[in-house]
């Protein structure tokens, strides 16, 4: 039995946060969020959504710093920061970075401070406008994420370089 292999350890970590975060992305993007506005009813479109993203919340955040922490061990650990030097070759980390940091200020700063305020606000005044605006920003930020999974996967494994 071989000793312990902290990269391969950090790894298996990062890419299990990410499925977490982005696959529950995906499932609130492409699933939930058509469920509840397939409802009649505009206030039970609303509460279930409120009710089932919360639900999510939490492992979405759980998972958003296990992906940040395990990302940053691995450029530490792989001595890969000068790649942050070179956008055309590793446009791909600097995107990861970029996802990362949109989610971390939503859902450690915006949703709790403002977000849910602002959402609360909107969906007396307008509740299918709001749940229309809900799905519009899971649409954009899903499709960006998938975008960079998709460029890191293929980069991390000598692919997808727009530099010489």
């Amino acid at each position: 039995m071989s000793g312990f292999n902290d990269f391969a350890i950090a790894r298996a970590l990062h890419v299990l946060a990410v499925l977490l975060w982005i696959g529950g992305v995906a499932f609130v993007t492409l699933v939930l969020l058509p469920a509840c506005r397939a409802l009649a009813e505009p206030q039970a479109q609303l509460e279930l959504f409120e009710r089932l993203e919360l639900r999510f919340a939490g492992i979405a955040r759980w998972s958003v710093l296990l992906a940040g922490a395990s990302g940053t061990w691995l450029v530490w650990r792989l001595g890969v920061g000068s790649r942050f030097a070179d956008p055309a070759n590793w446009w791909w980390m600097h995107g990861m970075v970029v996802v990362w940091t949109l989610f971390a200020v939503m859902l450690f700063i915006l949703e709790p401070f403002v977000l849910h305020k602002a959402f609360q606000a909107s969906a007396r005044r307008d509740p299918l406008g709001t749940m229309a605006r809900i799905q519009r920003v899971h649409v954009v930020l899903l499709s960006v994420s998938l975008i960079v999974v998709l460029g890191a996967v293929a980069g991390s494994h000598g692919g997808w370089s727009f530099g010489g």
